[in-house]
């Protein structure tokens, strides 16, 4: 069996065995305060204690006032019989005005969530609503003047330098650090059940060392802003080292914002199920025309965009609007990039000839 990337809540079981994740938590029906200056444009400042020749303990002194831990507390009804769980996770202060955004694996089935601040607070949250497609969730504490963290809008370099901040195992504002060690990263499917998570796509890569607990936590850079959402690392039985996830900042931004206007999140569909494609299976089944791999179509919703497009069983994605899709996470991360409602070109290899589709996409929430 092969081992699955782990996901970096820290949950344990009071009663007895049960699952790690739930079904999506409850939404708030509060209305949100508008954005504006609730959110930080800038990092803060270092602290003047702090030598510039100790970078990490600068970029901590910036970021760790808004780190948080996340402690769940959820029921759940199963085959065993009701099975209460606890769990913790990590967040990161988005707004002044209350709301953290963390990940949505670690707030699923919250029955109550409760919220540990860097000076040793804590206040009651609420699940304002969840994402599970990019495992993105806002939590709301009722307190104003948090320190919020400044996320950045640019895309990080590989190389550059990253740490992260969280509760592993409980260990509140623990820092590590290393570097960027990849961009648009996807956990592969074998990793993962046989079919691409469209949560473990277009990620940031990082040796900076994470574990369980650690999820929602920051990826922060040099300057102090936030580059990521840390999510999920490999386990050891990949023989695999330092080689940890997080979902983009901008990812994270767009999402918390939707989810703080409606508690909920809309995307674009094409009513596709789709599988990865490589090369080899190109070969391997005698397909022409597939040079870089493609994401193939393994179902069509009835009635859907890509149904009425024309789209079939079998048929072969390498593109969208010019843009090369050469695995199905490929294609998840390129839909990110649209609304619904826009229209898209898709290229696909059909009985070994290239073809084009016009696609109007459509709303899935």
């Amino acid at each position: 069996m092969s081992a699955k990337p782990r996901f970096l809540s820290f949950k344990f079981v009071l009663v007895a065995a049960a699952a790690l994740f739930f079904v999506a938590g409850c939404s708030s029906g509060d209305e949100a305060a508008p954005k504006g200056g609730n959110v930080a444009e800038a990092p803060p400042s270092v602290s003047s204690d702090i030598p510039e020749e100790e970078p990490v303990a600068q970029v901590a002194s910036q970021v760790s006032p808004s780190v948080v831990q996340v402690n769940v507390e959820a029921v759940q009804e199963t085959p065993f019989g009701t099975q209460e769980q606890e769990g913790l996770g990590s967040g990161v202060i988005y707004r002044q005005d209350g709301y953290i955004i963390t990940n949505n694996h670690v707030v699923q089935g919250a029955g109550e969530v409760n919220v540990a601040f860097a000076d040793g607070t804590t206040e009651v949250g609420e699940v304002v609503g969840g994402d599970p497609r990019t495992d993105i969730a806002v939590v709301r504490v009722d307190r104003e003047g948090l320190p919020a963290a400044s996320f950045t809008e640019e895309t990080p370099d590989v190389g550059q330098f990253a740490i992260a901040l969280g509760s592993p195992a409980g260990f509140e504002s623990t820092v590590t650090y290393g570097v960027v060690s990849g961009l648009n990263r996807e956990v592969p499917p074998e990793l993962t059940g046989g079919t691409q998570a469209a949560s473990l796509v277009d990620l940031i890569q990082t040796d900076a060392a994470i574990s369980p607990g650690s999820s929602g936590g920051a990826l922060a850079g040099r300057e102090g802003d936030i580059i990521g959402i840390n999510v999920a690392y490999l386990p050891p039985e990949t023989r695999a080292e330092g080689i940890g996830f997080a979902i983009p900042a901008t990812t994270a931004t767009i999402i918390a914002d939707q989810l703080i206007e409606t508690g909920d999140v809309s995307r674009p569909l094409i009513g596709v199920i789709p599988i990865d494609i490589s090369t080899a299976d190109a070969e391997q089944f005698g397909i022409s025309g597939v040079e870089s791999g493609g994401a193939g179509v393994a179902e069509v919703e009835p009635g859907s965009p890509a149904d009425e497009a024309g789209l079939e069983v079998e048929d072969i994605i390498t593109a969208i609007d010019g843009e090369p899709i050469e695995s199905s996470g490929d294609l998840f991360a390129a839909l990110r990039n649209y609304d619904p409602g826009d229209e898209v070109e898709l290229t696909v290899i059909r009985d070994g000839s290239e073809e084009t589709f016009e696609v109007t996409l459509g709303e899935q929430s």
